[in-house]
């Protein structure tokens, strides 16, 4: 046994010194028109290349395997399977890349395997694997999964996971899961799953499941789920459930039930709330809402059930305890049980 561990580890000093040597050197080919076998730094070729570090590539077709990082590399285009006992490392990677710490380029395509992570400058296309994370500066379209997190500097398209979180630096379109939360920069379009949030920068369309929320800088369309709550700057419609509640900047369409109350400048539909349901100054609600406290500090169409209600004007029904029409007639403003008025 010790005398075979002592050949193994004398071939593999030999195989190190001659790749070494040939890598500074140019290669060393066996075969005919820069095809066959190749050991050392050969510019372009197509089989099997061997080589210690990869310098000044042009184009590789075929298997590469290279034992340590790239220098100036970033204009070779490798085709094939890409093994690196460090990392593989070119301008194009397209294939089968797998490194023992990593893998880098400038564009990937394929799958892509690095025990710490997997990275594009570019873009990233197909399938990418990172043990602490996985992402590209440009776009990213197919699977990426990092153990800590996956991101894409510009858009995001297919699936992401990650051990913390998922982003965008722009759109992401597809589905996300992400242990702490999930991000897009801009637009948020499909599934996203975050222990403790997901949210957008401008508009979310689809179902999102927040841990503790759920927002949209701008729009919100689709199903959201917050522990605590949802919220939208501009208009939310759907179904949004939250924790302690549910609003929006402008029109909030739809169903929204919030554990503490429901609340934008507009009101549109079925609104549940334990605490209150409110609009904004000259807003309106059209529709149902039921709450402890209705304050509608604008038009009321439609029916309002709660202890406390409060409407500037209204065309419909108020039931509660105590009902108050400000515009009404002063014997009508303020009644017990049941209050109305039909414009």
């Amino acid at each position: 046994m010790k005398k075979m561990r002592l050949f193994y580890t004398i071939i593999w000093l030999v195989i190190l010194s001659v790749t070494t040597l040939l890598s500074q050197n140019g290669g060393f080919n066996l075969g005919v028109s820069n095809k066959g076998l190749s050991i050392g730094n050969s510019k372009n070729f197509t089989g099997v290349r061997i080589n210690f570090r990869d310098s000044q590539v042009e184009e590789i077709n075929g298997l590469n395997i290279t034992l340590w990082t790239a220098k100036e590399n970033m204009s070779a285009v490798v085709n094939g399977i890409s093994l690196g006992l460090v990392a593989p490392e070119a301008g194009v990677l397209n294939g089968l890349q797998v490194g023992v710490v990593g893998v880098a380029a400038e564009e990937m395509k394929g799958i892509s395997f690095g025990l710490l992570g997997a990275g594009a400058e570019k873009s990233l296309t197909g399938i990418a694997f990172g043990g602490l994370g996985a992402g590209s500066g440009g776009d990213i379209n197919g699977i990426c999964l990092g153990g800590l997190g996956a991101g894409a500097g510009e858009d995001f398209t297919g699936l992401g996971i990650g051990g913390l979180g998922i982003g965008s630096g722009q759109d992401f379109t597809g589905i996300g899961l992400g242990g702490l939360g999930i991000g897009a920069g801009e637009d948020f379009t499909g599934f996203g799953l975050g222990v403790l949030g997901a949210g957008a920068g401008q508009n979310f369309i689809g179902i999102g499941i927040g841990g503790l929320g759920i927002g949209a800088g701008e729009n919100f369309t689709g199903v959201g789920v917050g522990g605590l709550g949802i919220g939208a700057g501009q208009d939310f419609t759907g179904i949004g459930l939250g924790g302690l509640g549910v609003g929006a900047g402008g029109t909030l369409k739809g169903l929204a039930v919030g554990g503490f109350g429901v609340g934008a400048t507009h009101l549109k539909g079925i609104m549940l709330g334990l605490g209150m349901i409110k609009t904004e100054y000259n807003g309106s609600l059209t529709g149902f809402a039921m709450s402890g406290y209705n304050r509608i500090k604008g038009q009321q169409t439609g029916v309002t059930i709660g202890v406390v209600n409060y409407a500037r004007r209204i065309n419909g029904i108020q039931i509660g305890l105590i009902n108050y029409i400000k515009e009404n007639p002063l014997i009508f403003k303020i009644l017990p049980v049941i209050n109305f008025n039909f414009e």
